[in-house]
């Protein structure tokens, strides 16, 4: 059988606004997050986790920053082009895992829909896909609430 693994991290700091999004969902928070594009963290590195178990590189080498149609972007257009790579090289995804590092604002109770909209597009039922998070005890950027890192992991087995 042919099992391939891959991890995905990002970053994205804090900027001025009344929202954010995560996941694939608007949660209101006294800041927004700066990027490119929309730049919903959780969405990013569940990207490159797809991407990187299939040795595609990152979503920086299928949508670059550079390139100015990018700006402002909904997340979901590089995760649905990712879930399509997966499929193309005759692979499925087994189950996806999100873990979101921040101290607010706080994600259990936007969990849920997360999982919902992340299974929305990636075509998989709930129960194979996580969202959770951790604080990183008011340590380093994350603690002193200057952005969002997010972690994902995704496992992908052949057709």
């Amino acid at each position: 059988m042919d099992i391939r693994l891959g991890n995905g991290f990002d970053v994205h700091a804090f900027c001025e606004g009344d929202h954010l999004w995560l996941c694939g969902v608007k949660i209101p928070h006294s800041k927004g997050l700066l990027g490119h594009s929309d730049a919903d963290v959780g969405m990013h590195a569940l990207t490159d986790a797809l991407y990187g178990a299939l040795a595609l590189g990152d979503i920086g080498t299928h949508f670059p920053p550079s390139d100015p149609q990018w700006k402002g972007a909904e997340s979901h257009i590089f995760l649905s082009h990712a879930i399509e790579q997966v499929r193309a090289q005759g692979f499925r995804l087994a189950n996806a895992d999100v873990t979101l590092i921040c101290e607010r604002p706080k994600i259990g109770p936007h969990a849920g829909a997360m999982r919902a909209r992340l299974a929305e597009i990636l075509e998989l039922d709930m129960t194979r896909v996580s969202v959770k998070a951790t604080t990183s005890e008011q340590l380093g950027f994350t603690g002193r609430e200057e952005g969002i890192a997010a972690l994902a992991t995704a496992a992908l087995v052949a057709a």
